[in-house]
């Protein structure tokens, strides 16, 4: 089964850089390399970000396996992610 996780993020500032590694350092540690991620810079695809219809940057979407989840903010808290994306719970 294909798993997708998208980082959409406004350029490429210093914590763009943290986000990136987070959600690579997630996907290593607690997905067993099973999701594939890709970043999009909403500054250079401006019209995926209207598609998307984006309230904030950064924003992390799960749209694989179903359901679709978000994480909205700063994606370099772990355990946010993780709850937010429904990939792992905390009990």
């Amino acid at each position: 089964m294909k798993s997708d996780l998208k980082l959409y993020l406004p350029g490429q500032p210093p914590k763009s850089h943290v986000a990136i590694k987070t959600l690579h350092q997630i996907r290593h540690e607690q997905l067993q390399q099973e999701y594939e991620i890709a970043i999009i810079d909403v500054l250079v695809n401006s019209q995926l970000a209207k598609a998307k219809k984006f309230f904030a940057i950064p924003t992390v979407i799960k749209e694989l396996p179903l359901p679709i989840r978000r994480v909205i903010g700063d994606p370099s808290e772990k355990e946010k992610v993780l709850l937010g994306l429904e990939l792992f719970s905390s009990t």
